[in-house]
Order: C-alpha cells, then sequence, then structure tokens
C-alpha cells in the first residue's frame, strides 16, 4: 500500500482554465478580466498558465482575443505562458505575441480525432509536422497534448501501442519537448494511469511529461496521485474546476487547481503555489462566467479555515458544567 507523504518533493502546477476552460463559457469574458486572471494565476505561483488559444473565432469564439491577452499579460519571471495551436496559422499568430510554448493537440482515438478537429490522424501527424518545424526555426518549445489516452467515448479503451506509437512520432521523430497525456473524458483509473505513466517514463526518460485529467467520474485526485507514484511531476488544472470538452459527451471539468493544490501541500508535496491567492483568483470566476464552480475548497474553505465560536459560547460552557452529569453505562 502506498503511504502518501510527499516529503517536500517538488510537483509543477499548470493552470489550463484560461483556456480549457474559458472556451466552454458561453459568455464572452472582457479582455481586461482574462488579461487580470492570468496575472493573478502567475503571481500566486503557477509553474505554466496556458494563456488562450489561437484558433477560428468562428469555432472558438469565446477566445477571439487572443492577440490581445497575449501581448496585455505581465510576464512574470520563470512562468511559462503557453497557447494552444491547431495549425500553422495558429502556431504563426502565437509566435508574433511572444509565447513561450506552443501546444499542439490531436487525439490518440481516431473517431475523437475526426470529430474534434475533423481529420484523420495521420492527416493531424502531417499538419503539425509543419507546426514543429516552424517552432524550432524560431527556437519555441513545442509540448503535444494527446487526447483521449485513457478511453474514448466512442471507441472504448484506446490501445497503448497506439499512444506510445505517436508518442514517438513526437519525442522520438519530430524531437518534441514535451508531452501531455490527456483524459479528455474523465474515464482514466489509477491502475491505468499508475501503468501508462511508468511506460512512458522508462520509454522518454527526457521527455517533460504532464498529465491532464477531468473529474467526470470523481477520480481525479486519485489519478493524480496515481500518476506521482509512478513517476509524474507535472500537472494540468483548472481553476475552479472549469472547462470541458464539446466532443466528450457527459465529459466535466478538469481536475480542480486549488482541490488539488489543497491536497498536494497536505500530503507534504511542495506545489510552489501560494494557496491563498489561488482561492481568491477562483473566487473572482462566478462573477466572470455568470454560474457557481465546482470547486468544493471555495464552497467549504481549507482543511483549517476554522468558524468563530458561538456569540454564547460563555453560556453555553456554563449550562454544561452546571448541568447534573448523565449514568453511564
Amino acid at each position: 500500500m502506498t503511504v502518501w507523504h510527499g516529503g517536500g518533493r517538488r510537483i509543477y502546477m499548470n493552470e489550463v482554465g484560461t483556456r480549457d476552460g474559458f472556451q466552454a463559457e458561453s459568455a464572452f469574458i472582457p479582455t481586461e478580466d482574462k488579461i487580470a486572471m492570468v496575472n493573478a494565476l502567475s503571481h500566486a505561483g503557477m509553474n505554466k498558465v496556458e494563456v488562450t488559444a489561437f484558433v477560428s473565432p468562428k469555432v472558438i469564439p469565446a477566445l477571439r482575443d487572443a492577440e490581445a491577452v497575449m501581448q496585455g499579460i505581465e510576464r512574470v519571471p520563470g512562468v511559462v505562458y503557453s497557447a494552444l495551436v491547431p495549425n500553422l496559422k495558429g502556431a504563426e499568430r502565437a509566435m508574433a505575441c511572444g509565447v513561450s510554448e506552443l501546444n499542439l493537440v490531436m487525439s490518440a482515438s481516431e473517431s475523437h480525432n475526426l470529430a474534434n478537429l475533423r481529420m484523420t490522424r495521420d492527416q493531424s501527424i502531417d499538419a503539425l509536422s509543419q507546426v514543429v518545424d516552424a517552432a524550432k526555426r524560431a527556437s519555441v518549445p513545442v509540448n503535444i497534448s494527446l487526447s483521449c489516452v485513457f478511453g474514448c467515448p466512442m471507441e472504448g479503451d484506446v490501445p497503448e501501442s497506439d499512444v506510445f506509437a505517436l508518442c514517438e512520432r513526437f519525442v522520438g521523430g519530430m524531437g518534441v519537448a514535451g508531452v501531455t497525456l490527456c483524459d479528455t473524458t474523465g474515464m482514466a483509473y489509477p491502475g491505468q494511469v499508475r501503468t501508462l505513466v511508468s511506460e512512458f517514463k522508462a520509454r522518454w526518460p527526457q521527455a517533460e511529461l504532464t498529465l491532464h485529467f477531468h473529474n467526470t467520474r470523481g477520480m481525479g485526485l486519485s489519478n493524480v496521485l496515481a500518476a506521482i507514484d509512478a513517476g509524474a511531476d507535472r500537472f494540468d488544472a483548472s481553476l475552479g474546476g472549469i472547462g470541458g470538452c464539446p466532443y466528450a459527451p457527459g465529459a466535466t471539468g478538469n481536475v480542480c487547481t486549488e482541490e488539488i493544490v489543497h491536497a498536494l501541500e497536505l500530503m507534504g508535496y511542495d506545489t510552489g503555489v501560494d494557496l491563498a491567492q489561488l482561492i481568491e483568483a477562483s473566487n473572482r470566476l462566478p462573477s466572470l462566467i455568470g454560474h457557481d464552480t465546482p470547486s468544493q475548497i471555495v464552497k467549504a474553505g481549507r482543511r483549517l479555515d476554522l468558524h468563530p465560536l458561538p456569540k454564547d459560547m460563555d453560556a453555553i460552557r456554563e449550562r454544561a458544567l452546571g448541568a447534573t452529569p448523565r449514568a453511564t453505562v
């Protein structure tokens, strides 16, 4: 049995709410509010912030201000400012705004790739190879996010051989520095996570591995802990637990950033994140998106956020002390 005590081990937290979360919202969040949120997350100590996505405004109108947001944010030293790009045109737009990293995306599942990107997996690889080449010429790091690694809502289990063949194409073939294994539909479970992470680390120890979990079936934190146990130390999470995928039926938001940070800190891990600042930022979300968020930390507070004593506690104590003790059996 694993005994969870981090011993100060460093865990790197990547915020995706400002892209994965905001893109799923029906209400358009004003540009200045997006910028303020990214700045708040940067100062809270997030390792990486996925700021936005450089996609067609017709496809994701919620992120139609990608250039303005990326150009308007404060660049805090040590924070990686990433952006999702679907193709070469998006990559060129992102690099013109000075992104720290390009995040590419395709699915490990053929059906999900067709539904989400309107391309076969081979077509996606060809298109993304052009982005990788352009990024290399500009000396911009690239991360590839592979969706549906832990299961596809249309196909079921995705063969590990398919997942690792794609990793080899990008890491071994193209020299991509980072890979994110994504549980797009919340189908992952701890044993599966532990196996995939261990195998990935054994095959590509030099690659920067990130895990991206959704909490669709309530196993988000369990999967994070299983990944840590297998050697992972980088995780995507979304402020307030917002987010989702339109082509993943029933999928809920990403694992909640403040919940994961809260849990890991109690276990002795070093996230580098100021939890109080993170919660303050999360408290702003309902007014921005127009509805409540799933965050239990915002609702209930941290473990030791104590409540005041009743105002009549002295009278209650006096009555208790003056009462006749009850007989015990």
